[in-house]
């Protein structure tokens, strides 16, 4: 989400570089006798520039997302399916990243990077309105997951990364370590109290773990593929993650490998990253890299 560009000083400093251009795709969803098929993605952002990190509405007519658009801030938007049109929610000179529907329904939680580059978990209403602190004194925030009504899931930067767990009712609150040297991708497990997370082990490899937020206890789900680092889970329990153009699922009712869903590279995809499902389990959201049309000879 948060990229940093890393300067080398030189007599003359250069130009920091952008973040990525990304579009998000969106394609249909099905799941058959535990097989998830997918239809052609279609690219609802297709505009040069910075277009990630979807994350479904409740009722899965829509998606907030993050873009940066001409005047380099980072701010939220709401895509309507049915009316395929993307409204600004943020305006603000602050950053907003890592939209996410707040569990009662009434707004969004954001990573808010702030005018002195404080990195700190705020709200707004549904309208991009009233924007508050959520936890003031835990920071930096770089991602996060609302495990229930009140608990959060964090993700904070630092050497190293660190898995937090915080109680929204009590902004002044501290965040408990659960994991170091974690992934960036945070998902609520549905139908659960729990949220997977990504353990990094430069020995076994990183693996998919889940943490219970009731019991507070950790275990491991399953080996991630190689150059997986987002995941999504189905309705059905079913987690799909990406590596390159190649999506992959993994039953957690079943066990096993993970399998191929599908080549995206097909559609005029590279470099497939963050995958995001609907609450109903029928739409994907995909966020890739176009790949460039030919050059007319």
């Amino acid at each position: 989400m948060l990229w940093i560009a890393l300067v080398t000083l030189q007599a003359a400093p250069a130009a920091p570089a952008g973040p990525p251009a990304t579009d998000i795709y969106l394609a249909d969803l099905r799941v058959t006798q535990g097989r998830v098929s997918l239809g052609v993605p279609v690219n609802v952002t297709a505009r040069p520039g910075y277009d990630n990190q979807p994350f479904f509405l409740p009722d899965g007519r829509a998606f907030l997302y993050t873009s940066i658009r001409e005047d380099s801030q980072a701010d939220i938007y709401r895509y309507d399916i049915d009316q395929k049109t993307s409204v600004r929610l943020t305006t603000t000179r602050e950053s907003e990243y890592s939209p996410t529907p707040l569990p009662d329904g009434s707004g969004f939680s954001v990573v808010r990077v702030e005018a002195d580059s404080t990195q700190r978990l705020w709200a707004f209403d549904l309208a991009g309105s009233r924007p508050r602190v959520v936890l003031d004194s835990i920071k930096p925030v770089g991602y996060h997951a609302w495990g229930d009504a009140h608990t959060l899931v964090l993700f904070v930067l630092g050497s190293p990364s660190t898995l937090q767990i915080a109680d929204a009712g009590f902004p002044e609150a501290r965040g408990e370590v659960f994991a170091k040297d974690v992934g960036r991708s945070l998902q609520r497990i549905p139908g659960s109290a729990s949220v997977s997370f990504v353990q990094r082990d430069s020995v076994a490899g990183a693996a998919l773990e889940e943490l219970d937020i009731r019991t507070r206890r950790v275990r491991k789900l399953v080996k991630v593929p190689p150059g997986a680092e987002f995941f999504a889970w189905t309705p059905a329990g079913i987690v799909l993650t990406a590596s390159g153009t190649i999506v992959y699922q993994w039953d957690s009712r079943r066990g096993g490998a993970w399998e191929q869903v599908a080549d995206l590279a097909a559609a005029g995809l590279s470099n497939v990253t963050r995958l995001a499902v609907s609450p109903q389990g029928d739409r994907l959201a995909i966020v890739a890299v176009p790949v460039a049309p030919p050059a007319p000879r």
